[in-house]
């Protein structure tokens, strides 16, 4: 099993930015795909964002519109989601999930089901 610990939440003005981590330790990470959700009181849980493996391949959801950045280091056994150009709709709670695949793969998916481990989550407000 792997377990994910996210950091990095907090209190931001509209138009700001944060830089969110995902720390795992366990399982070899590079064995997961990467996935970023986030959940909106009183709303679904909704992807954010992916990454694969090897970080060579990557996907948003359309209300990203080019405002976030996935990336991830191996060798640090961390994930990232630099978060910028945010908006009061953002407000939600970040969740950071690993998907254990087969290598020979690159695909990202973006249901919350096919994911195996999830941390507890870091809250974004975004407020004036």
């Amino acid at each position: 099993q792997v377990r994910l610990a996210e950091f990095g939440g907090g209190l931001v003005q509209p138009g700001g930015s944060l830089s969110l981590s995902c720390v795992a330790s366990g399982d070899t990470f590079s064995d997961f795909a990467v996935g970023w959700f986030r959940q909106a009181p009183g709303k679904e849980i909704e992807f954010v964002g992916g990454i694969s493996w090897n970080g060579e391949a990557s996907s948003y959801a359309a209300f990203v519109e080019g405002r976030f950045a996935i990336s991830r280091e191996n060798t640090k056994n961390t994930a990232y989601l630099q978060i910028n150009s945010l908006k009061p709709e953002d407000t939600a709670v970040y969740f950071c999930a690993a998907d254990r695949i087969n290598r020979a793969y690159t695909v990202v998916v973006t249901s919350p089901a096919e994911y195996d481990y999830w941390g507890q989550g870091t809250q974004v407000i975004v407020s004036s």
